[in-house]
């Protein structure tokens, strides 16, 4: 005897504030119609009591108030849970974070970088955003620890670069063996502003954006 498997149906999930407001939406234009209709049919020796149909468009204004109100708090409340207040705290302090991007401001762009150790030479390429070299630099601070590198904007053409595009930087540094020496690049910088992309929490240093998840160390700016 064949027997059949009985297979259990998975529930959907929805979003219970969507589906409220797209009902909402539903009634309302519904009601639009009909009043519409009763008010271009009615008798004009007993025209209709017009109080009902404003109360019930007060009702109908209050409750879509409180969906967008439900909303509003359901992405506070995903805002909290994502580290947007933690983020939000650090405005004005002075962060580190990991990145190797960072953005033209008031002519130039600025980038630090640690050395694990002293290093013979170190070559310094700016990348735009298709990775293309467009300035090459050869610093003359070698030293291990943390370095910075300001760059004027100029690129290999002589051309001066506008303000607003973002760039990364790229260091190699060698030992005298022609070894490459552990390095790192980041940005540091105080924080102006907050913002949420893509659903994480985005700080501003310097016009460059750096995720929140990046940041590894805050303190008061000198």
């Amino acid at each position: 005897m064949n027997v059949t498997s009985a297979t259990t149906a998975t529930p959907t999930t929805q979003n219970i504030g969507a589906l409220g407001q797209s009902q909402l939406n539903a009634s309302y234009d519904t009601f639009v119609k009909l009043l519409t209709a009763q008010i271009q049919n009615q008798d004009p020796l007993a025209p209709m009591d017009s109080t009902q149909f404003t109360q019930q468009l007060v009702q109908m204004t209050g409750v879509q108030q409180q969906l967008y109100s439900n909303e509003l708090l359901g992405q506070l409340v995903a805002n909290t849970g994502t580290g947007m207040s933690d983020a939000v705290s650090v405005i004005g302090r002075e962060v580190t974070a990991a990145s190797d991007k960072a953005v033209v401001t008031a002519g130039e762009a600025k980038w630090s970088y640690n050395l694990g150790k002293d290093a013979a030479s170190v070559k310094i390429e700016v990348l735009d955003s298709n990775s293309r070299t467009v300035a090459v630099a050869a610093p003359t601070n070698i030293k291990a620890g943390d370095q910075t590198f300001t760059w004027n904007g100029v690129d290999l053409n002589g051309v001066k670069r506008a303000d607003g595009g973002e760039y990364r930087l790229r260091i190699t540094p060698v030992d005298s063996g022609g070894a490459t020496i552990t390095s790192r690049v980041f940005q540091r910088g105080v924080v102006t502003a907050v913002e949420q992309v893509n659903g994480q929490p985005t700080l501003s240093l310097g016009g460059a954006k750096v995720p929140w998840s990046a940041v590894n160390s805050v303190r008061q700016p000198v």
